[in-house]
């Protein structure tokens, strides 16, 4: 039995084995080195572009990575086949635990989908006033899964990324300048264009307020004033001024208090709702 198993047939078997498996081994190793330096010239390639697109550190660091261990895995796939390893199983293993997570972790999956987008395309920046999800404040963070904000009565508040990349948002910092519209109510009878002039003396006294177009907009124009409302109480004087975006809460504030006070002063009324009941006496019916 012995005879058999050492024959020199056996040998010559196992000579060519050893010698098909050596000359596999050493197109691995061949493989892995050659791989192995295309992966971090790779690498250096992927953050250098990232780089140039601006993108956050935090971001690149994370795709980086992503890319190096998928780089490194099909290195792996490539070896294991020169070796003469059956590579399928390997494939289905790591594809079925694959969907697994991808099943398990699909609400986080879709955060960090939606932090991708947000540092790739940059709808807003840290430090832009932006309303979405129901909040408005100030962007304080912008992480792999969520936002940060701060409003203005200094509440912190965390939205995921995945409904703040898809949903609808206001970008109040975007625009170099921001239009002011307020409107104010006046009895019935009120002289409108003594109304008028009033409120444009007090616009003027105001140097946060342009006074004049913007050669670099299309869009910012000189202050207006115009009656846009004839209401049950009274009308509606709207007025519509620009500014800074920095200046608008300042803007908003002064011609509000202002306005009221000074014209209340002259003598303009500010009517307010009412009813009036007539009573009817029964015995004169």
């Amino acid at each position: 039995m012995l005879d058999k198993f050492f024959s020199p047939e056996t040998y010559t078997m196992l000579g060519q084995w050893a010698l098909g498996f050596v000359k596999n081994l050493l197109v691995a190793v061949i493989v892995y080195v050659i791989g192995s330096w295309l992966i971090k010239w790779i690498k250096k390639l992927f953050v250098k572009m990232l780089e140039r697109s601006k993108v956050d550190t935090s971001l690149y660091t994370f795709l980086t990575s992503i890319v190096s261990v998928i780089l490194w895995f099909t290195l792996i796939i490539i070896i294991i086949s020169i070796l003469g390893i059956e590579t399928s199983s390997f494939i289905a293993l790591f594809a079925s635990a694959g969907v697994a997570i991808g099943m398990a972790l699909s609400g986080t999956l879709q955060n960090f989908a939606g932090g991708v987008m947000i540092m790739l395309f940059k709808p807003f920046r840290v430090g832009d006033f932006i309303e979405a999800q129901g909040y408005a404040g100030t962007v304080k963070e912008i992480q792999i899964f969520n936002t940060v904000i701060r409003t203005n009565d200094a509440q912190t508040i965390i939205i995921p990324n995945g409904g703040l990349s898809t949903g609808s948002m206001k970008n109040y910092s975007t625009e170099k300048y921001r239009r002011v519209d307020l409107s104010f109510q006046f009895a019935y009878g009120t002289d409108l264009d003594e109304v008028k002039q009033a409120i444009m003396e007090i616009i003027q006294r105001n140097k946060s307020i342009l006074q004049e177009p913007v050669s670099d907009s299309l869009i910012v124009a000189a202050p207006w004033i115009g009656l846009t409302q004839l209401g049950e109480s009274g009308v509606s004087v709207t007025t519509r001024t620009w500014c800074l975006g920095t200046d608008y809460w300042a803007v908003a504030g002064y011609l509000n208090e202002t306005i009221y006070q000074e014209l209340k002063e002259r003598g303009f009324m500010f009517p307010f709702n009412r009813m009036d009941v007539n009573i009817i006496n029964p015995k004169t019916i």
